[in-house]
């Protein structure tokens, strides 16, 4: 999967939120599919440390088995957004079972943002939800879920196109910890080091 999202998909959905360009020098990190207890609280404090703030897209059924965590990224002044409760894909499925598994999430996660998983949804899904959730997708992905991949591949996947604007996706999952934690660091050193903070998304 390349580092930047499909033209096609781009052009299919032009409401979705794909960077947010500004002239603070802002980039926006962002973590799917936590929180997990394994993960969440090393990236908290790795952010803490570079003063960074972020937004994690949080599974309703990781809310749920860990409503402490949830409520410990919202007290460090983070955003969140939803992610859907199972983690499911909008491609194949019925309109109203896919966004019934959102709203599940969402009497979880209070929340006005939305990110589809693989981003894989369909129109008719995407035009229901729009009407009360803004869709967050991304400028860069980092790929860390690629065992293929070392955290440093992961990092340079980002480093490369770092500019104010951009919406980054990492995974707060035990599956991708092993890339993460070599690659947020990294990261996380490099925005600071071109001027740049990471901002959370408030819409």
């Amino acid at each position: 999967m390349k580092i930047n999202p499909p033209k096609f998909i781009k052009k299919m959905f032009p409401q979705f939120i794909w960077s947010l360009p500004n002239d603070r020098n802002e980039v926006y990190l962002t973590f799917d599919d936590g929180p997990r207890p394994e993960v969440t609280p090393w990236v908290l404090d790795q952010l803490d440390k570079y003063g960074a703030k972020a937004t994690f897209f949080c599974l309703g059924k990781n809310v749920e088995l860990f409503p402490e965590l949830y409520n410990e990224i919202l007290r460090r002044g983070h955003a969140v957004g939803n992610h859907s409760y199972s983690h499911v894909k909008g491609w194949g499925m019925k309109t109203g079972d896919y966004v019934r598994d959102i709203d599940t999430a969402g009497d979880l996660i209070h929340s006005n943002l939305y990110r589809p998983p693989y981003a894989r949804i369909g129109p008719n899904q995407a035009r229901v939800l729009g009407e009360r959730y803004n869709a967050i997708l991304w400028t860069i992905i980092s790929r860390d879920y690629n065992r293929r991949l070392t955290g440093k591949g992961c990092a340079r996947n980002v480093v490369k196109y770092l500019e104010p604007g951009v919406i980054i996706v990492f995974h707060d999952s035990v599956k991708c910890a092993k890339n993460l934690w070599v690659a947020l660091p990294i990261v996380l050193q490099e925005i600071k080091s071109k001027g740049l903070h990471s901002a959370r998304i408030e819409l």
